[in-house]
């Protein structure tokens, strides 16, 4: 799947002031990831506030984009859960066309141990027409994907391709490259190291920040892949404060502050999340009205 190297967009779902999804928005967020030199899109992931979307929503929001994108950027889809009949019926009965892989989070709350979690992913892989990358995040999960798992999911579940591990963890990063070697698809689901496991092989990034400064974000990874390492770290410097600021008060209440200063959505979350503190958003203008890109 190498049209799932590079950078990765995590997509938010915008809102409008009553609450409702504003697919009017959808638009002009898809071209400017286009634009932007962005590689991919990941449509219904965390970032998207999926836990408070009616199945309903999803699937729209999901559609939408396929249509808006019309082809041009490989497309992922969030699918996950702690239900795995559940999560099995919906992969076997959703619309995926237009998508390329399926990201699915480890399963949350009820804290499974690793043969649970393996056991889940190979149902799930084993039900979903389209390619899997495992998403490792424990500290929204309970529960992490253990090396020792995916290593054993890679090697006998061959409709998985990848993970996106989220704990920056960069030395668990590199064994698993050298274990599964340069098929499997090693992605960061971390922005403030991203870079770092791109520069020790890794595949990518699926990034939050990246939502907002685009161009600014591929061109790092893009630097890192081909081992500019000086220009590379450049860029990564002058991200770092912007990935500690979107990250201050949970994701994506950042982000959305920061697209809303561009003009992209309206600074509205469904609860139990809420929009930016006055501080917060004050903070994130500030930083982006001095913010340039030494090149």
């Amino acid at each position: 799947m190498e049209q799932l190297r590079g950078t990765g967009v995590a997509m938010i779902t915008p809102f409008t002031s009553t609450g409702e999804v504003d697919y009017a928005a959808l638009p002009a967020l898809v071209e400017h990831y286009i634009d932007s030199g962005i590689d991919y899109l990941v449509v219904l992931g965390t970032t998207a506030e999926t836990a408070t979307l009616t199945k309903s929503e999803q699937n729209k929001i999901a559609r939408s984009i396929v249509e808006i994108n019309a082809g041009r950027l490989p497309l992922v889809i969030g699918k996950g859960g702690n239900n795995t009949k559940a999560l099995v019926e919906e992969l076997q009965t959703t619309n995926l066309e237009g998508y390329c892989a399926v990201l699915s989070v480890c399963p949350f709350y009820n804290r499974p141990n690793q043969e649970g979690i393996f056991q889940h992913f190979k149902a799930v892989a084993t039900a979903s027409p389209l390619p899997v990358i495992l998403y490792n995040v424990p500290a929204r999960t309970g529960a992490a994907i253990d090396n020792a798992t995916t290593i054993r999911l890679a090697q006998s579940v061959k409709n998985i391709i990848g993970i996106k591990d989220a704990t920056a963890n960069l030395v668990a990063g590199k064994e698993l490259m050298e274990v599964l070697g340069n098929d499997f698809l090693v992605i960061s689901g971390d922005d403030a190291s991203a870079l770092d496991l791109v520069l020790l092989g890794g595949a990518g990034v699926i990034s939050v920040l990246a939502g907002a400064m685009s161009a600014e974000f591929a061109e790092m990874i893009q630097l890192g892949q081909k081992n500019e390492y000086n220009q590379a770290k450049a860029i990564q410097r002058k991200l770092s404060p912007l990935v500690d600021l979107i990250f201050e008060e949970g994701n994506p209440t950042g982000l959305k502050s920061m697209l809303n200063s561009f003009g992209y959505c309206e600074n509205y979350l469904r609860l139990p999340l809420v929009p930016a503190s006055s501080s917060l958003k004050e903070s994130i203008e500030n930083k982006l009205e001095e913010f340039t890109i030494i090149s």
